[in-house]
């Protein structure tokens, strides 16, 4: 074992766990002494030029929910977490100073907001400090992809099938080492309340479709649950699709979204789960699903800020309104389309739509009141539990015809409510106005 040395610094943002986790695993093994910091940077919080906060309560409370288990994780690595309300350049900077730290790690990020601020960080550094970064968000790495990034794919089938043929999923990084007592900070940092970051309690629903709480802890209990104690895996072809109840779909995506949990510990649990129980259509299924999730990540590393301009990744011409009582009608659900509306009340009251719902929603503001589909991601970004930048910009390029679908269809709002709501009992569980009455 290589000889131990100085003050470490793990700078997290969508890396919010212990296990699988490379800085925390490199960091530990490298270093006598190791600080985690985390920053509720204030540009989360601030509004968009589209009027909406960036992140709302019901993703807030999410994250620190999160933040607390982490603490505790750590705490038993006797790895202080030190929690900050100012940008992350100042609380870094303060802390090299406090602690002497001498190395940084934290994980690759590209998109712009992110870029820009890790540029902050880097200027702020004298030239002792030495910054480790690597990609640790993707199911397959991408020095392991058969494709260079800026040749990849503009269609899924065909990145899907060369990453199946000829990549692997690698293995999840080993256990963190525990620290010294000693390596503790003498102060507990405390966790803010959704007051602090300007933001009311949400109230919780009983009609839920995401009850859950945030969290390692909590991720673990969902995959033992839907894996191994229900078995509910083998039927997630035939059930995803759903719109009612815990179980329809895996709902992994908000502990991915944060990193509380990683693709690789999914996809080598359903491996294990293949050998163990059953491998079925089911169980690739939710590795496709993962593929998908990579793709939109792949997709925003090769075309950069074009994810998030009117024209997507195709700089296509895009003829749109912005009529403000339409698009205030489609968030209060009060469009035309009980289907529409009910999904978008139930987003409203839970910060959660299914699959299925967000595809309809999305193809209707886009495609039918010919909205700029930017105000509809940024109206997803501020309420969505499971909010993930490469996604949700990914999905409404995809459903606006300025993205990856190489057919640019649009959903028939009225034939998919008959198809995936046959007896109307989602419409009326959310809608006081439904198809149905």
């Amino acid at each position: 074992m290589q000889k131990r040395k100085g003050k470490a610094l793990v700078w997290l943002r969508n890396d919010l766990r212990i296990k699988d986790q490379a800085s925390f695993y490199q960091a530990t093994h490298k270093h006598k002494t190791v600080i985690a910091f985390y920053s509720f940077d204030p540009i989360h919080y601030s509004e968009t030029q589209w009027g909406f906060k960036k992140t709302e309560a019901f993703r807030a409370q999410f994250l620190l929910e999160t933040l607390a288990q982490l603490q505790k994780d750590l705490l038993k690595l006797n790895i202080s977490l030190v929690i900050s309300l100012e940008d992350p350049a100042k609380g870094i900077q303060q802390l090299i100073k406090d602690q002497a730290i001498s190395e940084i790690y934290w994980q690759k990020e590209w998109t712009q907001e992110e870029r820009e601020r890790e540029g902050e960080v880097r200027a702020l550094l004298s030239e002792n400090i030495s910054v480790h970064t690597h990609y640790d968000q993707f199911l397959f790495h991408p020095e392991d992809v058969p494709m260079e990034i800026d040749q990849l794919p503009e269609v899924f089938t065909v990145f899907r099938k060369k990453c199946e043929k000829y990549s692997k999923v690698r293995r999840s990084f080993p256990e963190a080492l525990v620290m010294p007592e000693s390596n503790l900070l003498s102060v507990q940092f405390t966790l803010p309340s959704l007051a602090d970051l300007g933001l009311k309690t949400p109230e919780a629903h009983p009609h839920s479709a995401f009850p859950f709480k945030g969290g390692s802890l909590a991720a673990q209990l969902r995959l033992e649950h839907y894996f191994w104690d229900t078995e509910k895996l083998s039927f997630y072809k035939q059930t995803r699709n759903g719109l009612v109840g815990l179980d329809y779909s895996s709902k992994f995506s908000a502990w991915l979204a944060n990193g509380s949990i990683s693709a690789r510990q999914i996809y080598w649990e359903i491996k294990e789960y293949e050998a163990q129980i059953q491998k079925n259509q089911s169980t690739y299924w939710l590795i496709f699903e993962l593929i998908w999730r990579d793709y939109f990540k792949f997709i925003s590393l090769k075309h950069q800020d074009h994810i998030f301009q009117l024209g997507g990744i195709l700089q296509k011409d895009y003829h749109w309104k912005n009529n403000p009582k339409t698009i205030q009608a489609w968030i209060d659900g009060e469009t035309q389309e009980p289907f529409v509306n009910a999904n978008m009340i139930e987003l409203q009251k839970t910060g959660w739509m299914s699959n299925r719902g967000r595809q309809n929603v999305a193809s209707y503001f886009a495609k039918d009141l010919l909205l700029d589909w930017r105000i509809g991601a940024a109206y997803f970004e501020a309420q969505l539990i499971d909010y993930d930048v490469h996604s949700n910009f990914g999905n409404w390029m995809y459903v606006a015809g300025v993205g990856n679908d190489p057919r640019d269809r649009k959903f028939n709002v009225r034939m998919q409510a008959e198809r995936y709501d046959e007896n109307g009992k989602f419409q009326r569980q959310w809608n006081q106005k439904s198809l149905f009455e």
